[in-house]
């Protein structure tokens, strides 16, 4: 792996030497991914012209903008049980299921893996782990692919068989539940 690191690395700063020093310099997708730097913005579909605060609640925007948390045990969903989706709040980008949903006793919704996670991938799903000191510690955070929305944090404390605990506010999520309806029968 480490060759293949080096390589793309030396193909990209080739890349970079070659352009003229007319055009601006940009830094390479797959370095901006694993940044936390302020200065950098969303690689998404939202830039910074998305006007969250008119969009979002307060509470939802302090949560999902700023990376606030919703105090314990006060969530929407701590106790919801509905058969369906968990989208994010932000864009609709669907994150987890109600069939991953379990009750870890932490005072937030907890998730043993993200909607489209498959044998431990989580490539297919809407959802990206970023690493996160702010709770005083190492932590990984979990933002939304999409839009980068703060959702919560993940912990390798959780259940069989994945061991995952993800922790997800209730304001950072809008559930849509899965519809039943059959059609009527003809009689």
């Amino acid at each position: 792996m480490s060759r293949f690191a080096a390589r793309l690395f030396a193909v990209v700063s080739h890349h970079a030497a070659a352009r003229s020093a007319v055009l601006p310099r940009r830094t390479p997708g797959f370095v901006r991914l694993f940044s936390t730097s302020e200065a950098i913005h969303s690689l998404t579909r939202y830039d910074e012209t998305t006007d969250w605060q008119k969009k979002l609640s307060p509470e939802e925007y302090v949560v999902t903008r700023e990376k606030g948390t919703e105090e314990p045990f006060s969530g929407l969903y701590l106790h919801h049980n509905e058969v369906g989706m968990y989208h994010c709040v932000c864009c609709d980008s669907p994150l987890f299921s109600s069939e991953a949903k379990y009750d870890s006793g932490t005072g937030w919704p907890s998730f043993k893996e993200a909607h489209g996670t498959w044998e431990g991938d989580e490539s297919l799903s809407s959802i990206i782990r970023r690493p996160d000191n702010s709770l005083g510690s190492a932590g990984t955070e979990v933002i939304c692919k999409h839009c980068d929305a703060h959702l919560g944090h993940v912990f390798d404390d959780g259940p069989d068989p994945t061991g995952h605990r993800f922790c997800i506010n209730s304001v950072a999520l809008k559930f849509k539940p899965r519809d039943n309806l059959k059609e009527p029968e003809d009689d």
